[in-house]
Parts: structure tokens; sequence; C-alpha cells
């Protein structure tokens, strides 16, 4: 740098290179998240699609019923955005970002070759649930890690001036959006390359037979280049990401032995409940099991909540409610199996910290009597349930979706019949085109004061997507097996849901920095991907029920259930806009 460079933008980067006009650092971690997404959205193109192809056609599968997959899905796809927790704690308190993140490549690469592992005779369903598990880890560790690697590339500037502050916001939300387009790239890359080794393509001029493994093969090997590009970058990185502690070095040993004791302890508890419910002996269907799970990632979200507003006394009194009522209700209704009773008991439950919340609003004057803590804490668990009914609808893009486009759309194009896991491309393509879009207009909007609020925003999110199910649901009630629908209701139905994302997904991670309370930030951004979780979950399960269910009557329910939510959220945000205390 030169003399001239004030102190304060003297960043972790000690290095000239620029690429557009930001840290060549930022090259690095655009490429790996690149390759990570093009590994993880390849795969997960190909999931749903080869639990449920049957085990005795030429390009064999695992032959599992609708409910299952989509079991086996939900719970993937939860655990994925559940452990992005432990991720960013490993990388604060044990390793630092950048060793997470290559350790985390790392293990999904292991992951994807584990699934593809039967090319060289290994058993199906052990190297297929050790793949699964090896990517779950993976992707906890690097996902959280990366994205904070590219604040890292920035500097503080606690001395700058306005003007400057100004400047390095700019600069540093321009390297975001780059990154973020990253993103989209590997998302749209990864269904194409995957979904073609893996299903296979017929076209006029040649024929390529599809194996499933193949596919997961080339997410791995994907997953490999961003690995070597991210060694070969390492030096424009400078210092962000490296280990920074002022723990002793004891206590840092100390906290490492305990935390692979404790990592150890959960592999092996993972590895005997993943044995217990494949051979049966829990008496349990993974359905069943993965229902229970989101009943207690909600009944666990709910009481932390209750615990932040409310106190341990209110906590524990919710929960003594949830587990009495999951008892007593198939006792005293004998047609009611214990997951119906586990499930209105935790809508009684979520229903009464509702009304709680809402008396204790109206008791306080509308609020006035409550801190503005204790209010924007409300305003949060509100977004939290509006994020988790959008996720569990939006994610039937990888799983209900898919099996209706390799089922019941007609998916020629130019005299070549594309693979399913093509149409996965559909939504990051939208994403990179409307994007800016998006960004343009809520700018304009805020010129002219127009600017919806961040409840507001939610619940356009979910009208839109309800949209996108309604538009579906017209399609799908029209397609059958000998009579498939066009690719444009698909297409159409995806550009619904970016809308509706594009409306919600940015604006709820950026709500979180803006309404956590005071030391309460990694907390409030962990509640942002637990919602992603909850939401991921549920997608599976209600995509499973494509079993018992015409693809138009479930996607019709989907489209009530999300409209109702975004009707509710469009009618109370101006009361929730108050609770914000002012941000917007």
């Amino acid at each position: 740098m030169s003399d001239q460079t004030p102190r304060w933008a003297e960043t972790a980067v000690q290095s000239n290179a620029e690429w557009f006009g930001q840290p060549r650092g930022l090259a690095t971690l655009f490429f790996t998240e690149m390759w990570e997404r093009f590994s993880y959205y390849g795969m997960r193109a190909l999931l749903i699609l080869f639990m449920t192809a049957a085990v005795a056609q030429e390009n064999a599968g695992l032959g599992f019923d609708e409910a299952t997959a989509g079991a086996v899905y939900g719970l993937y796809t939860s655990m994925v955005y559940l452990l992005t927790l432990p991720g960013g704690w490993v990388a604060d308190k044990l390793w630092g970002q950048r060793r997470a993140v290559f350790v985390g490549g790392c293990i999904i690469a292991l992951g994807h070759f584990t699934l593809a592992a039967p090319l060289v005779g290994a058993p199906d369903l052990p190297s297929f649930f050790l793949g699964l598990f090896f990517i779950v880890v993976g992707t906890g560790l690097l996902k959280p890690n990366v994205s904070t690697m590219v604040g890292d590339l920035f500097p503080k500037a606690d001395n700058a001036t306005e003007v400057e502050r100004q400047e390095l916001g700019a600069r540093r939300d321009a390297a975001f959006s780059i990154f973020y387009m990253g993103i989209n790239i590997g998302a749209v890359l990864g269904p194409f390359v995957c979904s073609s080794l893996g299903e296979g393509l017929s076209t006029p001029w040649f024929d390529l037979a599809g194996n499933w493994h193949w596919g997961f093969s080339a997410a791995g090997f994907g997953m490999i280049l961003g690995l070597i590009q991210y060694r070969m970058g390492g030096d424009y990185l400078g210092e962000a990401g490296k280990f920074q502690t002022t723990d002793d070095p004891e206590v840092v040993s100390r906290r490492s032995r305990n935390f692979m004791l404790v990592a150890g302890v959960a592999l092996v508890v993972v590895i005997m409940i993943v044995w217990l419910l494949v051979s049966g002996a829990l008496g349990l269907s993974l359905e069943t099991f993965a229902t229970w799970v989101g009943y207690g990632i909600l009944l666990v979200s709910i009481l932390f909540f209750a615990y932040l507003i409310f106190g341990v006394a209110l906590a524990g009194a919710l929960a003594a409610i949830f587990v009495g009522l999951s008892a007593l209700l198939p006792t005293l209704m004998t047609d009611m199996t214990a997951v119906a009773g586990g499930q209105w008991a935790i809508l009684v439950t979520l229903a009464l910290f509702i009304l709680i919340n809402v008396g204790l609003l109206i008791a306080r004057h509308g609020g006035e009597g409550v801190s503005i803590e204790k209010q924007r804490l409300m305003v949060i668990f509100w977004l939290f349930i509006l994020a988790a009914i959008f996720w569990s609808g939006f994610e039937q893009a990888g799983s209900s979706l898919n099996l209706f486009a390799r089922d019941l759309t007609d998916r020629s194009l130019f005299g070549t019949e594309i693979p399913a896991g093509w149409l996965q491309n559909v939504n990051p393509f939208f994403i990179i085109v409307f994007a800016p879009v998006f960004g343009t207009l809520w700018t304009w909007l805020a010129h002219r004061k127009r600017n919806p609020s961040i409840p507001m925003k939610f619940a356009l999110g979910l009208l839109g997507l309800s949209a996108g199910f309604f538009v579906i649901m017209w399609g799908a009630a029209n397609a059958t097996p000998e009579s498939p629908v066009s690719m444009g209701w698909l297409v159409a139905t995806y550009f619904l849901f970016t809308c509706g994302e594009l409306a919600l997904s940015p604006v709820g991670l950026s709500s979180m920095t803006k309404l956590a309370p005071p030391g309460r930030l990694g907390q409030m951004m962990g509640v942002w991907f637990i919602a992603a979780a909850l939401g991921n979950l549920f997608a599976g399960l209600v995509a499973g029920r494509l079993e018992t269910l015409p693809a138009s009557t479930l996607y019709f329910n989907v489209a009530l259930f999300v409209g109702a939510a975004g009707i509710v959220a469009l009618i109370v945000s101006p009361l929730v806009k108050r609770l914000t205390g002012g941000i917007n």
C-alpha cells in the first residue's frame, strides 16, 4: 500500500491485486463457493430421483417409496442448515474460518465419492447414508465460514470518517453481490452436468447412458476443483479467516479435546439411530422419525424465544404443555396416532405462545410498556415462523416438483429429451437475471418513501410462492404420464417462486442483523438457519404425500396454506412494523 493509504483502510489482505475492483482474495472465495454449490445442487438434482428409481431398471436406484424418499430428503437438507451452527462455532473457537472451509470441502468431496462408491462394488445403502452424512458435516463447516471470510477481506474502518465508511460499505455490498453470483452460477452448472451423467441424455446426434453414481462422482470432482483453486489462491486471502483468539493455548487445547469427544459420541449415536431406523428395530418409519425431529426443532425454537422474552418459567410451562398433550391426545382419541397427537400438541403450543405475546402487547397499551428488545424478539420469532413456512413450500423444487418434472412433464427440446434435473436450473437462472432488478426496485421505492416494510416483504414473498403453486396445480390437473404437460408450467412456477424468494430471503437475512438484540447477533443468525432447516424438513415430508395424493391436490393444499399465511402476514404487517422500532 502507498504511504497515502489511511490507517483504517489497511486490510488483512496485504496485496494490491484486484479482481473486478475488489480484493483479489474475493476471486478465491468466489470460485470456492461456486464449485461447492455446483456439487451441492448437482447432487440435489439427482437425490430424490435416485431414491425413487426402481431397483430392477437398467440405471437402478434405491426403490424407495415417495414417503420414505421425502423423509430422507427432508432430513438431509435440514441437517445441512442445522450443522452450520456448530460449524461456525468450530471456526470461531478452534480452527479459524480458513481451515474450516478447507476441511469442510474435503469432507464434502469424500461424501460425494462415497455416494458413488457402488461403482467399485461398495454396497448401496451403507454408501448412500454414509455419503449423505459426510456431505452434511462438510457443508456445515464450509457454508457459514466462506461467507464470513468475504467480510474479512475488508477493514473494520473504526476510525474512518462517515464518507469513508459509506464508501467501504458500498464496496463490501458489491463484493457480496459478486459472491452471490458465484453461488447461482454453481447452482446452474451443477444440475446440467450431474443430471446429464446421472439420468442420461439422448439426442439426435448421440446417446449418453445415465448412471446415478457418475453424477455423484461429477459433484465430487467439482468440489475437488474448488479445493485446488482455494489452495492456489490462498496467498491472496492475507490474514482473512486465520484463527485469532485471546484465549490461553491450554484453554483452546482443552476445548478442542472436549469437542472431539462430543463429536465422536454424536457420530456413534447418529450411526446407531440410522442403523436402527433402516433395520426397523426402532419400530419407526423414516417418515415418522423425521416428523418428530421437525416437532422437536419447532418446540426448541418456541422455548428459546419464550425464555428470551418471558423467562424460564414460561418456557418450562410450554414444554410441559407439549409433552402432556402429546401423551394425552392419542389416549383420549383412539383414532388419533401418536404423530397426529404430536402435530396438534405443537400447534397448540405455538398458538399459545403467540397469544401470550399478543396479550402482553395489549395489556401494555400496544407495547408501550414492553422493552424495544423484547418487541424486536417478537418480530424475529414472527419472521422465523413465516420463513419456515416459505421454505417448506419453496424447497418442493428439489423434491415433489423434481418428481413432477420426471413423471408428468414433456421434456422434449429440439428433438432431445432433457434430464429432469435440468429444470432445477430455472430458479438460479432467474435469480441471476432478476436480483439486480429487485435491488433497484427497492432503492427506487425507498427514494419515494414507498419501500415496503420488512414484514410486508415477507408477506409478498409468501403470496408469490402461493401463486406459483396455484400455477403448477393447474398444470398438474391436466397432466398424466401418457399426456405430460409442457415445461412452461414449471418455468412459470419457478419464476413466481423466484419473485417470492427475492422479496423474502435477502430481506430476512438482513433483518436478523438489524433486529438482533446486543450480544445476540450470532444467535439470531442461527435462528435464520434453523428456519431454513425446519422448512426443508417439512418440505420433504410434504413431498412424500405424493404417494397418497394426486399432484394437483397436493399443490392446491400447499398453495392454500402458504397463501393463507401470506394474507395473515399482510394483514398484521402494519402492527409488526410498529414493533421493529422504526427499522425498515
